[in-house]
């Protein structure tokens, strides 16, 4: 017998499945939907070039560097998913614990956050997409050019590719993390081979300088470089989404930490077989297409080709990990009436909640259309992850307060759960949000007038600036329109208390 992971505030019927139905996901399954949504592939094929252009070589120790803050943060999340499993995770932790105005404000940026990531990613799979197109000789289409680095053209391939992932995502997440554990092993397999190849016959040798972080030019450059590395590790708290379908809170912790501590190693890995093959003008040259010229470079056709498979595959995978747990964030603010009814509207075969996930798949396609406004797909790309980097820095940061707040009594028991309980918590969330603080300023201060570019510090600012109020905006309407008991209590809706229709599927 089979079961879709559904989620539903349906009345219990009499052929109700059991909870061992209802919870169908394990340690491997967040493990896949945790890797999945921090898209390593994707990191390492558009963040390499990237960082190179903020740090220069110091990639490794800014990774090194964003994981002990990260890690501390993960340490919060594993905590308050054991004191209290919920699908709405942050949203409802900092609730509960630092009040409900943070608490929506959590929930929201994290959601934005997520679709800004569909909305861009999006435009790197018509890129993919359309650099297969040119290698098999077609280079245009009833007169338009099929342009790997134009942001229409991929954006427009790229919103076909994000259809058919949000129908797969309707269908639940059983199939959908098998699917994604497939390309995992695939792209893996291809990123660690190259990667290898690199670090044995690159003509760059390895330097110490490489893991010094004093050799960073600038404060507000090491700060750029700091959030960008923070955004590397990003889409690892996706297992704690999925706390209704899993067996245990302590899998989905599990399937997390495993998965961000994976990811340090490949991050590094990958990082230092980078700069061991190309030069510091190479990558700064190349940004987001580093890893397809990598492949180019190692070898001659097709096995030059499968780093740019790989690209592929990491993309529509993370993609689709994005849409489960954002529809599932929404589907927990939508039972406390801090979101509209309709995200709580479950399929009535894969008891999925199917018009969220719709809901926001159009949201992200609108999002990149508007980002056509930036030509070059490789400027888009930057402006949109120093906005997630400094938003993901905000929600990582009052979520782990949060962890702080909700555990003080630990400094009751003992110098080594106090620590754990509230000292690392509050020291990365502090690191986070100062570091954001910071880059907020430095943005403010290095332009002098407004221009969509990713050089222009207004623009830059004015992005999680303007996230930031529309949450504030939506906290008012919940609070005040619709009367949202959260505002009342902070805490989010008891998970527990609500049953889960039958999958009509099952056999």
């Amino acid at each position: 017998m089979s079961s879709r992971p559904p989620l539903s505030s349906a009345p219990s019927a009499p052929n109700a499945p059991s909870p061992d139905l209802r919870r169908s996901l394990g340690v491997v399954d967040g493990v896949a939907i945790a890797a999945s949504s921090t898209a390593a592939t994707t990191s390492i094929a558009i963040g390499m070039g990237t960082i190179a252009t903020i740090v220069g070589l110091q990639a490794p120790a800014l990774l090194l560097l964003a994981f002990l803050p990260v890690l501390g943060i993960a340490t919060a999340y594993a905590r308050l998913n054991r004191s209290e499993p919920n699908c709405g995770n942050g949203y409802v932790w900092v609730g509960r614990s630092l009040g409900p105005w943070p608490g929506f404000l959590t929930g929201w940026v994290t959601l934005v956050g997520s679709v800004i990531f569909c909305a861009y990613t999006s435009a790197i799979m018509g890129s993919v997409v359309l650099a297969f197109a040119n290698k098999a000789g077609l280079h245009s289409v009833a007169g338009i050019a099929l342009d790997p680095t134009s942001t229409g053209v991929t954006t427009a391939v790229g919103l076909v590719i994000l259809l058919a992932l949000t129908a797969l995502a309707v269908t639940g997440v059983r199939a959908a993390t098998r699917f994604q554990f497939a390309l995992l092993v695939f792209e893996y397999t291809v990123l660690l081979a190259f990667c290898g190849w690199a670090l044995i016959t690159g003509d760059h040798s390895v330097s110490l300088s490489w893991f010094n972080p004093f050799e960073i030019s600038s404060g507000t450059a090491f700060a750029q470089g700091m959030v960008l590395a923070v955004f590397f590790f990003w889409g690892w708290d996706a297992a704690f989404s999925v706390n209704e379908e899993t067996r245990s809170p302590g899998d989905a912790a599990r399937g997390g930490l495993i998965a961000l501590f994976a990811m340090l190693g490949l991050f590094l890995f990958a990082s230092v077989a980078f700069q061991r093959e190309m030069s510091l003008a190479e990558l700064v040259r190349n940004g987001p297409q580093a890893l397809p010229y990598l492949g180019e470079k190692l070898a001659a056709e097709p096995w030059a080709t499968l780093p740019l498979v790989a690209l592929m595959f990491s993309a529509v995978a993370s993609v689709q990990a994005t849409l489960i747990p954002t529809a599932r964030g929404l589907f927990a603010m939508s039972r406390d009436r801090t979101m509209g009814p309709v995200w709580t509207r479950v399929h009535s075969r894969y008891g999925t909640p199917a018009a969220g996930t719709v809901v926001v798949m159009s949201v992200a396609a609108v999002i990149a259309v508007l980002a056509v406004a930036i030509p070059k797909l490789s400027d888009m790309l930057l402006a949109a992850v120093n906005a997630i980097g400094l938003i993901v820095a905000l929600y990582y940061g009052l979520t782990a307060l949060a962890c702080a707040v909700r555990f003080r009594s630990a400094r009751h028991e003992g110098a080594r759960e106090a620590l754990l309980a509230i000292g690392v918590p509050a020291v990365s969330g502090l690191i986070l949000l100062g570091l954001g603080g910071y880059l907020g300023y430095s943005y403010l201060t290095m332009s002098d007038h407004f221009e969509l570019s990713p050089d222009n510090g207004w623009f830059m600012f004015s992005l999680p600036a303007a996230i930031v109020l529309a949450g504030l905006g939506m906290a008012a309407v919940a609070k005040y329109v619709r009367h949202s008991p959260y505002f009342t209590t902070g805490r989010g809706t008891d998970a527990e208390s609500l049953t889960l229709p039958m999958d009509r599927t099952a056999v």
